[in-house]
């Protein structure tokens, strides 16, 4: 997900958060909730119907006949007749680009799909869906992680902010804090929809609030700083944004993504930078909130990808970063050579676009110098990398007179065992003729070229899964204060989402398996808030707890007995030596041939082998190379040599505490050597471990045994790691995160629908809504249920004061709702699904009525006031028209002429009465202009006399005040004496 900042202030940036900013598509139609669209809604009563463009289409209903509906296409006017079953009802245009999808009132995949692609189209990639927050990628870069960002959700409620993983990541936070309950954020979705890269934000966002450095930024910046440092898709930049003050700790924790993205990362088709494992997060909190410390727990690294990459793809990013970014003393001492000299790098060198090897690989030793890895920790970890691809570099003929493998050439192994610290005849040797476990003897045995080759991939293979679980290790230990005890942990899920291929191996068994345990969390903690949501409305409800719907097909994987689950007949398959996959596929059928969730495969050999009914759909698996999968079989001969190795950091990662280790546990994405005797069986050491002796002085393998007499399949470690993840998860209040790919070619603006409803459907998301419509999932409390609905009971409720839950029950009396449609709570009146868009239609038909009428009073008025004007000027027409009538009559009367002559010489007499009259007027006031000047020339006069007075009278009242003062003064004198 590309999430760096594009600049801007924060008012730029924040309408991303509720209005968005548009990613542009021509196919986006969205438009704003209006009063005009309402009744557009509500008079063609639009639906949803199946279309192979859009996934759905709108349409209006024109015809109902029995269980056919005929319906005519809103954008092409074409007609359709479909069942009633195809047909998918529309939300009011109120509920347009709604953030919690859980309030739609019509609650189906369309309307999903709908609310979704509306929001993506309007920049909107955050939506919740009840206790999902669905996230869409959008390929493009949206100015929302700024630390601006960050401080206006810190404090805040969920409900308070737009949709945002920061929100999520807050709510975590806040709920550890005051419930003092570990939390958990569970991220799943496809590979490049996102996952890695919302849960680098929630430790960015966590590492913020939660820092105990008390020189950290205070969000006040006059700039909006970006909260990324990530490797996204356009990977290259360190975690710590230098802007951003950490401490030690917070640095050391955020540095840990672009170590092992470098290690465990890699460019598919898909993704430039898919993680190719899934891991768990557990960030440590002390009493006070603060970070006190870190645990990393890896799983399904696709090791494979070591040795063999598909067509456009490359394998992990550290093999590249290495060959481009070491210099010329490094190359020298790790025997590199160019990407084309190496096998295991099928496709060469292939570059990404807008990336630089030679620079990531600084950075990724900059990140590892910052963990406290000494330099010669990173050598060592250099070698084993170049000794992985030397591995691939080791090739084997096949002798002419018989079967057996020779190595003609072995300068690639003398490069090998340099790095690796080991002697090369030995190396050779075990490689070419392994010691074997012949009834009680060990004699060694000639291996054929395929054996050899098996061999030596295997090794790779398992060279660097142990390198990537010793890195994991490491990064713990530093990440690790014990002598701070944490209180609370808030723990990050970063794993594969449900897959559906159209053959599926042994790896998607176990991802789908996963997330049938992660969808069983899911319905159970819904069925938790559901259950606590009504006993706290005080509703009466027969709980059902849809987490048990899930059992059936999880006990079909994972049962040990009666009868025996996939897992367990696998395992039990292992330990026969002539078993194949064919027996295997047999046995389970008939042990399972009865089970709702399985079927039998009828398809012609080559096709699935049989399917399972998960929750997300039918799932074809082909059982082709699952027990060489789950034995995980290697030459136990080369394992001692390494053990034995003068290398000390190659003799640490093939030691027997490493691996007692949390492993990583793992799956090929590619087929292995198919075998059809039991001697590849023996050369790997079956024998020796089952039996619990050993071959030397050093038995590879010891750690991973529980007792003797028994060894450990893959399927047997994951089905534990598994167990001991979901026990942790149920003992943490869980936050779930769906990320969604919206389309494979990596354009911002483009949606495939069906593409996304597959991944709402394996993700659960409509799982969850199917969950919602069993119960009450529309909630309105009863202010605003009387203040919307009340137009449709307008004599229900009187006119004096009355409690909100009453005015609600009197409306719903007169509204005659069927009592098993609604529950009346405390605070809020409960309904099912579709009952809001009941009663949304009958208030649209109630003020359309309304508005009506109003209208037709109003052009009542207006058409009145026009026809009276009309009248006025009809009248007025009619005098005008009988003037010109007249004039047109008398115009020619010599009488009428003399008339228009004489008349103006009557004006000439009134002239003389006109001067007269001014004259006299013009007197008036000469008389009144004089009268005043007098009457000025006298005020005048009586002021000037008033002067005098006054001049004369001042000296007068000087003297007297100056007696006065002096009379005082002598009384005061003569007092005092």
């Amino acid at each position: 997900m590309s999430i760096r900042s594009t600049g801007g202030g924060v008012n730029d940036v924040t309408r991303f958060l509720s209005t968005g900013g548009g990613l542009g598509s021509p196919t986006s139609n969205a438009t704003p909730f209006s009063a005009a669209s309402q009744a557009d809604w509500a008079a063609k009563r639009l639906v949803w119907v199946p279309s192979e463009k859009h996934g759905f289409e709108s349409a209006s209903i024109r015809e109902e006949r029995g269980d056919e509906v005929e319906v005519e296409l809103t954008d092409s006017q074409r007609k359709l007749t479909l069942s009633r079953e195809e047909v998918q009802r529309m939300n009011p245009p109120r509920f347009s680009k709604v953030e919690d999808m859980a309030d739609l009132t019509c609650l189906n995949e369309a309307s999903v799909l709908h609310n979704l692609r509306e929001r993506y189209y309007s920049g909107l990639i955050y939506t919740y869906s009840g206790l999902f927050c669905v996230v869409v990628n959008p390929y493009k870069n949206l100015p929302i992680y700024t630390e601006s960002i960050v401080e206006m959700y810190r404090g805040k409620k969920r409900h308070e902010m737009p949709p945002h993983i920061y929100a999520i990541s807050e709510a975590a936070y806040r709920s550890m804090l005051q419930d003092r309950e570990d939390q958990s954020i569970l991220c799943t979705g496809e590979s490049g929809a996102g996952k890695t890269e919302n849960t680098k934000k929630v430790i960015q966002y966590l590492a913020h609030v939660a820092s105990s450095h008390k020189g950290g930024t205070s969000g006040k910046n006059k700039e909006p700083v970006q909260m990324d440092g990530s490797r996204s898709l356009t990977r290259g930049s360190t975690l710590v944004n230098k802007s951003l003050q950490y401490g030690e700790l917070e640095r050391q924790l955020l540095q840990a993504n672009p170590i092992l993205e470098a290690f465990g990362n890699a460019k598919t088709v898909k993704n430039d930078n898919s993680s190719r494992f899934g891991k768990f997060i557990r960030i440590n909190f002390d009493v006070a909130g603060y970070i006190v410390g870190a645990n990393i727990e890896t799983y399904l690294l696709e090791k494979s990808r070591a040795i063999r990459q598909a067509k456009d793809e490359r394998t992990f990013h550290i093999f590249y970063q290495m060959l481009c970014g070491a210099s010329e003393e490094t190359r020298a001492d790790l025997l590199l050579g160019s990407a084309d000299e190496y096998r295991f790098l099928t496709r060469g060198s292939v570059p990404v676009p807008g990336q630089s090897d030679s620079e990531n690989f600084t950075q990724t030793m900059d990140s590892m110098g910052i963990m406290g890895f000494t330099p010669e920790e990173s050598v060592s970890m250099l070698k084993v990398i170049s000794a992985v691809l030397q591995f691939g570099n080791i090739s084997f003929m096949k002798e002419k007179n018989h079967d057996q493998a020779s190595m003609p050439d072995n300068t690639a192994a003398q490069k090998l065992c340099h790095l690796l610290g080991i002697n090369v005849l030995e190396f050779t040797r075990a490689i070419l003729t392994p010691r074997i476990k012949v009834g009680r003897e060990y004699v060694q045995k000639a291996q054929t070229k395929e054996q050899a080759d098996f061999a030596i991939e295997a090794l790779a293979k398992a060279t660097y899964e142990r390198l990537f679980r010793w890195l994991v290790h490491r990064i713990n230990r530093a990440l690790d204060r014990r002598q701070r005890q944490g209180a609370s942990f808030i723990g990050i899920l970063d794993i594969a989402g449900f897959e559906i291929f159209q053959l599926n191996s042994f790896e998607q068994l176990c991802i789908n398996y996963t997330n049938e345990k992660l969808q069983q969390l899911f319905n159970h903690t819904m069925f938790i808030l559901e259950q606590e949501e009504y006993q706290r409305e005080g509703i009466e409800w027969n709980f059902i707890d849809f987490g048990l719907d899930l059992q059936p097909c999880i006990d079909l994987i994972e049962r040990p007995a009666h009868p025996p689950g996939v897992l367990a007949l696998l395992d039990e398959e292992c330990w026969f030596p002539r078993a194949t996959d064919r027996t295997f596929v047999e046995k389970l059928s008939a042990e399972q041939s009865k089970h709702p969730k399985f079927f039998k495969s009828k398809q012609p050999r080559g096709e699935a082998d049989f399917s399972i009914i998960h929750y997300a759909g039918k799932v074809d698996y082909k059982a082709d190379d699952w027990l060489v999968k789950n034995m995980d079989p290697l030459n136990d001969n080369v394992a001692s040599l390494l053990h034995q190795s003068s290398d000390h950091f190659v003799s640490e990662l093939w030691k027997e505490d490493i691996q007692t280790l949390p492993r990583v546990y793992f799956f090929d994405s590619y087929a292995t050597l198919q075998t059809n005797g039991s001697d590849m069986d023996r050369i790997v050491g079956l024998d020796q471990v089952s039996s619990g002796e050993s071959s030397g002085p050093v038995t590879f393998g010891a750690g991973l045994k529980t007792k003797k007499g028994m060894f450990r399949t893959v399927g047997q470690l994951y089905k534990e790691s598994l167990t001991k993840l979901m026990a942790t998860l149920r003992n943490t209040n869980p936050n779930f995160l769906r990320c969604i790919i919206p389309n494979h070619e990596k354009r911002a603006g483009k949606l495939d629908p069906h593409l996304v409803l597959d991944q709402l459907r394996c993700n659960g998301v409509l799982e969850g809504i199917r969950i919602c419509r069993q119960g009450f999932p529309n909630r309105i409390p009863f202010q605003e249920f009387r203040q919307r609905y009340e137009i449709l009971t307008p004599n229900a409720i009187p006119r004096t004061f009355m409690d909100g839950k009453q005015a609600s029950e009197l409306m719903i009396r007169a509204l005659e709702l069927d009592p098993n449609l609604f529950r009346v709570g405390q605070s809020k009146v409960f309904f099912r699904a579709g009952v809001l868009a009941h009663l949304e239609e009958e208030r649209d038909l109630k003020i359309t009525d309304t508005i009506i009428h109003f209208q037709s009073a109003a052009r009542g008025f207006l058409a009145r006031k026009a026809f009276l004007k009309k009248q006025q000027q009809l009248s007025a027409l009619r005098v005008m028209q009988r003037n010109c009538y007249a004039y047109l009559k008398l115009r020619n009367w010599q009488w009428w002429r003399l008339f228009t002559k004489v008349k103006p010489l009557l004006q000439v007499t009134r002239q003389d009465e006109e001067i007269q009259a001014r004259e006299s007027a013009l007197l008036k006031a000469s008389e009144k202009l004089s009268k005043v000047e007098q009457e000025y020339i006298d005020l005048d006069k009586k002021h000037a006399q008033v002067n005098e007075y006054c001049s004369v009278l001042l000296p007068v009242v000087e003297e007297y005040m100056m007696s006065l003062t002096a009379y005082y003064l002598d009384m005061s004198c003569s007092v005092s004496l």
